[in-house]
């Protein structure tokens, strides 16, 4: 059912310069009843639009012109066409691009990091230039111009030789896979636009499966918690790091994100609330705080590294000023975050812990040692702000060797 009408009109509401009127292409819809005007490169008189394009019988010096009309009809219409629903703003988006650009690649990836820092994701934004970057250096292995890179292109095959060029530079499979995840996604999005059959999907089963690798669980367990708690740092930084992270601990796993974002207004009632901005924009609908009560430990690291000004718009930490861009708050959060994992790396090396802790440890450790305490996965979803349980499970890295001698040990303890 055809939800829409398109026409060449004559807009006299205004003349130009030359006496003349603009022709617009005209687009109506009845439900939800409105109409848009869109321009076109023709003005003519009302004598000229009427021997043109309204009478039946064109003349011969105008059939040309007429001709050029109608197809800038036509084009509309065969855009519209495809775009189910219609939508007045999917119709603008490939009216007024080149004829290809549906199923250009380089077209998509512009189209979504413009959208993703459009509302300030400039980390997704990031992943995609990254992931677009792979891409075109991989043409240039094969002597190809990525511009000319369609969606039609890539196959089963193209992606092997994709994978094979990513290990052959010493990538690993889970790197092939970050990078390939924004292009599976531009894919889905392709197809939903109506840019591509369906059947050109080139990824699932029994075509190209995007490589994962089981997670390595990022945990510490409860000697190792307690020995990095009792360290002691060698210089102010170090210091900080282990503050930082045994705050990221306290708070439910909190990333350096939310912590960096977290403002006084967000503390109420001796608790923190706040959303997490990860799940602001991938998750909509259902929206759930997470909600922290403040213990010895929070209260000790706000009252020594927050501001002295607690206005509620004002960012707890100083790790931003308020006034920054979102693309320059994200280089200081990295910054931050380098920071934190640089010296907390320095300070568990020297203490025979884990060099490879990072901040995210902080998170996996909370999960872990919550369920080996007794916090059941739904406690531990809504704590972590999970919207399915799965996620949850991931960051869970089991039970240590003690508590499984003691559940063995209790098996036949009936009282």
């Amino acid at each position: 059912m055809i939800t829409y009408s398109i026409s060449i009109y004559l807009d006299k509401r205004r003349p130009k310069s030359n006496g003349k009127y603009p022709i617009r292409l005209r687009v109506f819809t009845p439900n939800p009843r409105k109409q848009k005007l869109y321009p076109t490169a023709f003005d003519f008189t009302e004598k000229e639009f009427e021997s043109i394009w309204l009478t039946t019988r064109t003349r011969k010096e105008h059939k040309e012109t007429r001709l050029k009309l109608q197809a800038v009809e036509n084009k509309a219409n065969e855009v519209a066409s495809q775009i189910i629903p219609f939508s007045f703003t999917q119709f603008e988006k490939k009216l007024y691009r080149k004829v290809d650009d549906g199923v250009k690649v380089s077209y998509h990836y512009k189209e979504k990091i413009s959208e993703y820092k459009k509302y300030d994701r400039i980390s997704t934004a990031d992943s995609y230039q990254c992931s677009e970057n792979a891409f075109k250096k991989f043409m240039e292995s094969k002597s190809q111009n990525y511009d000319n890179l369609t969606l039609l292109d890539i196959n089963k095959e193209w992606l092997q030789d994709f994978e094979q060029y990513m290990q052959n530079k010493g990538r690993s499979l889970t790197t092939v896979g970050i990078y390939l995840r924004p292009l599976r996604a531009i894919f889905n999005k392709a197809i939903d636009d109506g840019e591509i059959e369906k059947e050109l999907y080139p990824f699932g089963k029994r075509k190209y499966q995007i490589p994962t690798s089981k997670k390595v669980k990022k945990a510490l367990n409860k000697e190792q918690m307690k020995k990095l708690f009792q360290a002691k740092p060698t210089n102010k930084e170090q210091q900080k790091a282990k503050d930082f992270w045994f705050l990221s601990y306290n708070c439910n796993g909190m990333n350096m994100k939310d912590i960096a974002q977290l403002k006084y207004k967000d503390l109420t009632d001796n608790k923190i609330v706040f959303y997490r901005a990860k799940t602001l924009f991938t998750s909509k609908t259902d929206l759930k705080p997470i909600t922290v009560y403040l213990n010895n430990y929070i209260k000790r690291i706000i009252n020594t590294y927050g501001n002295i000004e607690k206005l509620p718009n004002n960012y707890v930490f100083a790790i931003l000023e308020g006034n920054e861009t979102p693309e320059r708050q994200q280089v200081k959060i990295k910054n931050f975050t380098r920071y934190i994992n640089q010296h907390l790396k320095k300070l568990c090396e020297a203490n025979e812990l884990p060099g490879a802790i990072s901040t995210y440890w902080a998170r996996h450790s909370f999960a872990t040692l919550s369920v080996q305490k007794g916090a059941t996965m739904e406690f531990m979803q809504e704590s972590l702000g999970h919207k399915d349980m799965a996620t949850t499970q991931s960051y869970f890295a089991g039970f240590d060797d003690d508590t499984k001698k003691e559940f063995a040990e209790n098996l036949m303890d009936f009282d």
